[in-house]
């Protein structure tokens, strides 16, 4: 097949010159330009609306996201009533089994209090429930379910009002998920996958572990990437001690390696106590040395790391646990990996310098400040005024010079990738602004930097051809779709000039 010619009503050059048209050729942009000056092709195709880089979804769990799309979803819940009655009115498909749920937010419903096992069984009576509350870090679930779990009183994170935390959780879920039959999960990784295309994502970060979907389920998404269309999968094995097993699989060691948990389950590790639970301040997974050891052996393999980090307290383990690999391995050798921290909410001053020095990749979530950011948000409930004016700091990550990526965390917050572009410029805390060429960036090229990946994310003449289409009739002076407008709609995904999504023809699995 010959070069094919893209004409839309503009494409979004990377040396920002007005153009409207580009040619792919065996997957790669030979041309971006107008049209007027395009060589001649024998196949022309003509776009609506603007085309721009493909967006890449640096943080994900698919598995979770694909049985939360047609699963019990309870984020639109208002209150705790609202979501009872979603969990009395739910039908899973074939009647029976685990019912696994998620979404639910206490922080933003009148009453603060999160269901209970005697709700649940009120609501459903014997059913075995599963509801992971929106930050996936703790849950509640049905006396039948808590009964599958033999001694989970003793358990580190049980707590007598049924909300279960730390190795509770973990237990709780692996009981709830292992009613999941490998045909239900490949479905929902292929629904997942579907959706990141349908919303312009081309690639999308797995952040796989043992307490998440477990070995097979990131084996499975590993095979589904190799033997069939879609989004670009790069994979993350978050298991202590997980090196070699990322090394055999070809993936990352890390991605939701805990060094701590969530503000919202009060499990994020705090150098200070949470303000609306002055009994705690978080729990803290890893030591300085686990970490440094951890890195110290990913980067020996070649290997990238990474690690889940959200409160101040586990930043500062992370970074000096980074420092402390670099002073065994040199900080060339930890800089040529591109090590990552995952979410890094509560990143200071010293965080990000280390993170510049020894050019770890900021892996962060702008919807999380859109959710629970501004005043009446989980933040400042969790934190208070002060202490949630610092949180994600991402134009002082960008001003230091440390690489940032943007996810969503699904299905914590929906694959959206617009909502993370226009949540990073309009951040509530002013100071931490975006503008919206690093936004943008962060959500493109960022994603690719992130993987391990150079050469990609732009449109220009030798890249890939990985770009998609909006239908955007408002834009800014640059031509981009303008982030207070609504949200444009796409209309054509391509990775590596091979269309993914495009809804004038069906794109079966192995097309």
């Amino acid at each position: 097949m010959g070069p094919t010619l893209f004409r839309a009503r503009r494409v979004i050059a990377a040396d920002g010159r007005p153009s409207d048209s580009l040619i792919v050729s065996d997957g790669v942009i030979v041309f971006v330009g107008q049209f007027a000056d395009a060589p001649d092709t024998d196949d022309v195709v003509n776009v609506e609306g603007v085309v721009l880089p493909a967006f890449v979804d640096a943080h994900v769990h698919l598995t979770d996201t694909g049985l939360a799309l047609a699963g019990l979803d309870l984020a639109g819940a208002r209150s705790r009533r609202d979501a009872l009655d979603l969990v009395a009115s739910y039908r899973p498909a074939g009647g029976t089994g685990v019912v696994i749920g998620g979404g639910w937010d206490e922080s933003r419903w009148p009453d603060r209090r999160p269901p209970t096992p005697a709700d649940l069984e009120a609501a459903a009576p014997g059913r075995a429930i599963y509801l992971a509350r929106a930050d996936v870090h703790s849950a509640v679930a049905s006396p039948a379910l808590l009964a599958a779990v033999p001694g989970i009183e003793a358990m580190p994170g049980w707590d007598p009002s049924g909300q279960v935390r730390r190795d509770a959780h973990h237990a709780v879920r692996a009981a709830a998920y292992a009613a999941v039959t490998p045909a239900q999960r490949r479905t929902a990784q292929r629904r997942a996958r579907a959706h990141a295309a349908s919303v312009g994502v081309a690639a999308l970060h797995e952040m796989g572990g043992p307490q998440i979907g477990g070995l097979d389920d990131l084996t499975g998404l590993v095979a589904l990437d190799r033997d069939e269309a879609g989004p670009r999968i790069f994979g993350y094995w978050g298991a202590p001690e997980g090196v070699a097993d990322a090394a055999r699989l070809g993936v990352g060691a890390g991605g939701d390696l805990s060094c701590d948990g969530a503000l919202g389950s009060h499990t994020a590790a705090l150098a200070a106590p949470y303000s609306d639970r002055p009994d705690t301040s978080g729990h803290l997974y890893l030591d300085v040395d686990r970490v440094a050891g951890h890195v110290i052996d990913a980067t020996r393999a070649r290997v990238q790391a990474g690690f889940h980090a959200i409160g101040d307290r586990a930043l500062d383990t992370l970074a000096d646990g980074l420092a402390k690999a670099a002073s065994v391995v040199g900080a060339p050798a930890i800089r040529a990996m591109r090590h990552r921290g995952e979410h890094v909410e509560m990143a200071g001053p010293r965080v990000i310098e280390t993170f510049r020095r020894l050019g770890v990749v900021a892996s962060v979530q702008p919807a999380f400040d859109a959710t629970w950011g501004g005043p009446g948000g989980m933040y400042v409930d969790r934190l208070g005024a002060d202490r949630a004016g610092t949180l994600n700091p991402f134009a002082a990550f960008a001003a230091a010079g440390v690489p940032l990526a943007f996810g969503s965390d699904a299905p914590v917050t929906p694959i959206d990738p617009w909502a993370g572009v226009r949540a990073a410029v309009h951040h509530r805390t002013g100071r931490w602004r975006l503008s919206y060429q690093d936004g943008l960036r962060a959500a493109t090229t960022g994603g690719w930097y992130a993987a391990r990946v150079d050469g990609c994310g732009e449109l220009r003449a030798g890249a890939p051809a990985t770009c998609a289409a909006w239908s955007a009739p408002d834009q800014d002076e640059a031509g981009r779709p303008d982030l207070d407008a609504p949200a444009p709609g796409c209309v054509l995904t391509v990775l590596e000039g091979r269309p993914i999504y495009d809804p004038g023809r069906a794109i079966s699995p192995g097309a």
